[in-house]
């Protein structure tokens, strides 16, 4: 079975940094693209970045385009979302998601059609 497993969350100052990870187990996910979503208390799941299977392609959402870094190591079996200039409304639980096609591609914000879901890592960027 595979199992999607978010870490590397916490709090942070804004203007602070993190760096995301979210490490598969149990089978490869190198020939899928991957996704992070992440959702606030009280608001809808938002699409935050996608990177296709061979990491040749990256795709983001606009609010985190020249801050937010998507990055993979698939012989780690490990997608990473570097996470710079952070700010207040940034905060949010973090999920990752595989999408079995490899190409990738800006994700609807409810993240339809993605597959092994993780249970997320909460971010918290205080003022």
């Amino acid at each position: 079975q595979v199992q999607s497993v978010e870490s590397g969350g916490g709090l942070v100052q804004a203007g602070g940094s993190l760096r995301l990870s979210c490490a598969s187990s149990g089978r490869s996910l190198s020939n899928c693209a991957m996704g992070w979503f992440r959702q606030a208390r009280g608001k809808e799941r938002e699409f935050v970045a996608a990177i296709s299977w061979s990491g040749g392609s990256t795709y983001y959402a606009d609010f985190v385009r020249g801050r937010f870094t998507i990055s993979r190591d698939n012989a780690k079996n490990t997608v990473y979302l570097e996470m710079n200039s952070l700010k207040p409304e940034d905060t949010a639980v973090y999920y990752c998601a595989a999408d079995l096609a490899k190409s990738g591609r800006h994700y609807a914000n409810d993240g339809r059609g993605m597959n092994y879901w993780g249970k997320g890592t909460l971010v918290t960027v205080s003022s």
